[in-house]
This record gives structure tokens, C-alpha cells and sequence, in this order.
């Protein structure tokens, strides 16, 4: 699917409608204060970001605009990437602290949300795709690390964790999201923008010059590179947003899916919605979001 393609057949009312930020988040506010402070700049009904960052950390926070919104659910899960500076509490040889990593913090591990979460303290499972000691510190207990983790792994509790199994306790100094699933802190498809871009953008959109907001709104067709893509017919449009199953009849081609269990529906470049791949008799899939049409 050519994202570029469609955002440029879309007014920027319409990007603002079905849109997404990546907002490069400072150090200091809470998640909420730049999802509320994007809400109010921009003039949209509601925003939603994808996954929270602690006050303190800075980095990748896509914020959803207005009916983008519904997407957040789809994004949270995806896996993150970090940068951070951690302290241990005594001086340790890092080929040390690398052994203990591969072998007790790669995979699959068993985390506890730290105390002051507001979710419930239950043992759950994240993966550790990757986390490395890039350097260490000319006072010896400083450690910079890059990591890539299942979204919902905690990092300062991975730390803390990793300090506790060194038997000398460890805490983290600093921490950067450089990427969030699809969105990254520089790129050029997808670009981070900070606080006071975002503000000229929109002060310029809102002096008639929309340029600048057009080039850091997202399209919210971009889920498509979360699923695959399934066309149906012309005629069949209408009865799906009056949420109607999807029949293998209303597939415009063969699909080809293999085992995916969500594809994103469209009419020729007409987003309709993602649905759940049933694959039973006739049906073929039932929505979970249809985008409905603005009237």
C-alpha cells in the first residue's frame, strides 16, 4: 500500500481526522501532559499516545489524532528500543554483567511491574530481544546499553533486576525510546518531531501555510504495516460499514494470508478497517474497526 500516495490525496482536515504525530518527547512532562498538550495545540476532539514513557525518559511518543485513535490498541504491543545509561553500585567487569545478560535477561523472562505501576503487581512474561553494553563509563560503574523489548517490558525494573542478580543493585540514570514498533526517533518516512515544531507547524497551518503540518502527520493507514492488505469489491462497501462480515464473494483477489490473524481491509485506496481473519465456510472476516465515512 503507497501511504504517500494516499496522504497526498487527503486535505490536511482529513490527515488531522485519521492521523498520527510522532512526537519527540522532552524530559519532564507526563505521556497524557503531550497527548493533551497535542490535543489542545491542534484543535482536535481527542488524542491518544501509543504507549507510556515515565516523566523523566525522552524520546519516540506517537501521539493518535481524533479518530486515529481507534489504532492505539492495534500499536501498543509492538516491540520498543531504548538507550540508557545505567549505575551500578559497585565497580563490576562488564564481561561480567554481558554473561549475566545472556543468560538470564535474553528471551523470554518472568517481570513484575515495579510499585509504583498502575497496573496489577502480577508476574508476567516479556521478551528480550536484545539488550547490550555498548560502553562503560571512565569512572567504572556507568554503563550505556541499547535494548529491544516486547511492549509492556519495563526497563527500569529490568535494570533494577539485573542489579539484584549482580548481587550489588543497579538503577538507571537515563533512558531514550528510539523506537516505538514502525515509529523511530529518525526517520525519514516517519519522522520525530519536537514540542516547538509541532507548534510552528500548526501556527503556520493556522496562518493558511500548511506545508509544515502536512509533512509530520501520519496517515492512519500506516497500520498496514502492522497487516496485511485485502481488497474487496466496489459494491460491497456500503453493507461493511454498516458492520457486515466479510465474505470470501466480496474479496476483490485471492488473498493470500497464510495464518495472519488481522488484515486491513480496503477498497481500491479506501481504508474500511482491520478485520479478525475468520476463514470459516463463507465468512472470511469479521471487523474489529471500520472507519465509518464522515458525514
Amino acid at each position: 500500500m503507497d501511504i504517500e500516495k494516499i496522504k497526498k490525496k487527503k486535505t490536511t482536515e482529513e490527515l488531522i481526522e485519521f492521523g498520527i504525530i510522532n512526537i519527540d518527547k522532552p524530559s519532564g512532562p507526563t505521556s497524557f501532559d503531550i497527548s493533551d498538550f497535542v490535543r489542545k495545540k491542534i484543535g482536535a476532539r481527542k488524542t491518544s499516545h501509543f504507549g507510556t514513557l515515565d516523566p523523566k525518559v525522552t524520546g519516540v511518543l506517537p501521539i493518535a489524532l481524533n479518530r486515529g485513535c481507534k489504532l492505539t490498541g492495534f500499536f501498543l504491543g509492538e516491540n520498543k528500543e531504548y538507550v540508557g545509561i545505567m549505575r551500578l553500585h559497585e565497580e563490576v567487569d562488564v564481561e561480567k554483567i554481558r554473561g549475566i545478560i545472556k543468560k538470564k535477561f535474553t528471551g523470554i523472562i518472568l517481570q513484575t511491574p515495579p510499585v509504583k505501576s498502575r497496573v496489577k503487581r502480577v508476574e508476567r512474561e516479556r521478551e528480550i530481544m536484545s539488550f547490550e553494553i555498548l560502553e562503560q563509563d571512565e569512572n567504572g560503574k556507568d554503563y550505556v546499553f541499547r535494548a529491544e523489548v516486547q511492549g509492556g517490558t519495563y526497563i527500569r525494573k529490568l535494570i533494577d533486576d539485573l542489579g539484584k542478580e549482580l548481587g550489588i543493585g543497579a538503577h538507571m540514570l537515563e533512558l531514550r525510546r528510539i523506537r516505538a514498533g514502525i515509529f523511530k526517533e529518525d526517520d525519514k518516512k516517519y519522522p520525530s518531531v519536537n514540542l516547538y515544531d509541532f507548534e510552528r507547524a500548526v501556527d503556520e497551518y493556522n496562518k493558511g501555510n500548511e506545508k509544515m503540518l502536512r509533512e509530520i502527520i501520519i496517515p492512519g493507514e500506516t497500520v498496514t504495516e502492522l497487516y496485511p492488505v485485502v481488497n474487496v469489491k466496489k459494491d460491497v462497501v456500503g453493507k461493511l460499514f454498516n458492520g457486515s462480515p466479510l465474505f470470501m464473494k466480496d474479496l476483490d483477489e485471492k488473498h493470500n494470508v497464510n495464518d495472519e490473524k488481522r488484515v486491513c481491509v480496503f477498497s481500491e485506496e479506501k481504508f474500511i478497517g482491520i478485520y479478525t481473519v475468520i476463514d470459516s465456510g463463507d465468512i472470511f472476516a469479521k471487523p474489529l474497526f471500520v472507519l465509518q465515512p464522515i458525514k
